[in-house]
């Protein structure tokens, strides 16, 4: 190998992040427009090469979405999901027409169940159905995907007819799903490789794999397909997805990456920004990291063994295979303080990747970092995070319901009370309540003023720093309606920041069947 060049003579591994679609699909984690575009420009400057911004046919706000990032993105290619009908290739195709690298993508089961039991379609009207979804997509962009979903339980002979027919029809990527994540590694490779071998022409296309983690394999299979010869990895940021989620991507860049020794292949990612885009996935979808997750958890480069302590500090690489700061972990301290001036809290954002879309934005995010400045001794990059994320979601909806002052009273033996404070469409509203804890009776209080009939399905605390004036980070999981919306707030007082997520939920809501009224949809 070319010392001046490691990846020389080696494939390129494209990376399609599917986290705006198909980990959207995680009950609870749907996302705004704006949040999507945050998002994605995040996966731009990460350098993921396809990233699938949703579903256009499933919904107006997703044909919205999927328009505005492909507005936003130039140097990624921007992909819209179509089942293999007219109507939704099309409604894909106008969603991308902005786009500078478009892609659809096309998709039909072709397991016996899914054909028997789901479709109800004969196996030679599955293949015509697909030939023609291929033939109508190349009319919106020469960049089309088929997939085969349920492929992980279809006979192989039918996938390569299938396969073979829409490569002929002008397919230029194969997707091979292991949909319900039912396949082991050997297995799976396997498949790869006998369709490789078998389908005419598949020389002129990629092979892609899509992994779903029912039973914790996901990227383990993905890994297996890379070795025989898959060239294209369907993956999401932190694992996110529907059920057990999909292959995560930053498993699967750093396995690639660190055994540059066994893998065939290379990644145009920018690792270093994983962790701060795991951070913006987890803060915007209300989906904590796990602290022993690999790369991206809070443990990943712990040690707290004596014996570990003593062999990092004599020589790293005896218990470390990667640098933490290569894929975006750092010392965390921000210098920034409260007699710090504007210029530089927006230089410190810009350090991070963050940028906001309006001065007003950036005017609310410099007058909250002071408010917390005041609070805390040390403010860190992760209380930037989370306070840069409260700004940015809660300033893309609207706002009927704000909070202006809360007291909980709460002591040994006594039943707590809380008394609360709402701006509700510019009427001040006082409401108290009891509870058995602060926050049941902060959020009950809150209740009795605006009786919202949602129901709570999540409340979770996380710290987002070190520390007891560390800030806390509350996610709250609310449905109404069939409606599910997270809400998230953070503060140095827990029963404020939880609070400020429930309001911030009810707000979400209210934006949401406002939207629908608009639109002339029901309520």
């Amino acid at each position: 190998m070319d010392p001046l060049n490691e990846n020389a003579g080696k494939d390129k591994l494209i990376i399609f992040d599917t986290t705006l679609r198909d980990g959207e699909q995680s009950p609870g984690a749907s996302m705004t427009r704006d949040e999507k575009v945050r998002i994605a420009k995040a996966l731009e400057r990460m350098r993921v090469d396809v990233i699938e911004a949703g579903f256009p046919i499933a919904s107006p706000g997703d044909f919205e979405s999927v328009a505005a990032v492909a507005a936003a993105v130039r140097e990624s290619t921007v992909c819209g999901l179509a089942r293999a009908l007219e109507k939704d290739i099309d409604r894909a195709g106008e969603a991308l027409k902005a786009a500078a690298r478009p892609r659809i993508h096309t998709f039909i089961a072709t397991s016996p169940i899914h054909m028997e039991r789901k479709l109800r379609m004969e196996p030679d009207a599955v293949i015509a159905q697909a030939v023609m979804a291929v033939k109508r997509a190349r009319q919106f962009t020469d960049d089309v995907e088929f997939s085969a979903e349920d492929a992980g339980r279809s006979d192989i002979d039918f996938l390569v007819r299938i396969f073979t027919a829409v490569i002929a029809a002008g397919a230029t990527t194969l997707n091979v799903p292991d949909t319900v994540g039912y396949n082991l590694p050997n297995q799976f490779g396997e498949t790869i490789a006998k369709l490789r071998e078998r389908i005419d022409h598949a020389d002129r296309v990629i092979f892609s794999v899509h992994c779903h983690n029912d039973l914790g394999l996901a990227v383990a299979n993905s890994l297996s397909a890379v070795c025989n010869g898959a060239r294209q990895v369907e993956c999401t940021i932190n694992g996110l997805g529907e059920r057990a989620g999909n292959a995560s991507l930053e498993e699967v860049v750093m396995a690639v990456r660190t055994r540059r020794d066994f893998f065939d292949c290379y990644t145009d990612i920018d690792t270093t920004q994983i962790v701060p885009t795991s951070r913006l996935v987890s803060g915007i979808t209300g989906f904590p990291v796990q602290p022993n997750k690999a790369i991206v958890g809070a443990n990943a480069f712990a040690h707290e063994s004596g014996i570990h302590q003593d062999g990092v500090l004599k020589h790293r690489e005896t218990y470390e295979i990667m640098r933490a700061e290569d894929v975006g972990w750092s010392n965390n301290r921000m210098v920034l303080g409260k007699h710090s001036g504007r210029n530089a809290f927006k230089s410190r954002l810009h350090e991070l990747g963050i940028e906001l879309a309006t001065d007003e934005a950036l005017n609310e995010a410099f007058s909250r970092f002071k408010d917390l400045a005041d609070k805390k001794h040390e403010v860190f990059d992760d209380d930037l995070q989370a306070l840069v994320t409260s700004v940015s979601s809660e300033g893309r909806i609207e706002e009927s319901m704000k909070l202006l002052h809360l007291k909980v009273c709460s002591e040994s033996g006594e039943v707590p009370h809380a008394e609360v404070v709402l701006l509700v469409d510019s009427d001040e509203r006082r409401g108290a309540a009891a509870g058995s804890g602060p926050v049941d009776a902060a959020l009950r209080a809150i209740d009795s003023i605006i009786n919202s009939g949602s129901q709570l399905l999540l409340y979770s605390v996380n710290n987002i720093t070190s520390g007891t004036d560390s800030q806390g980070e509350v996610t709250v999981r609310l449905q109404k309606d069939g409606r599910i919306v997270n809400g998230q707030g953070a503060d140095t007082d827990i029963v404020i920041a939880s609070a400020k997520a429930y309001l911030n939920g009810l707000n979400k809501i209210q934006s949401s069947i406002s939207r629908l009224k608009a639109q002339g949809g029901d309520v």
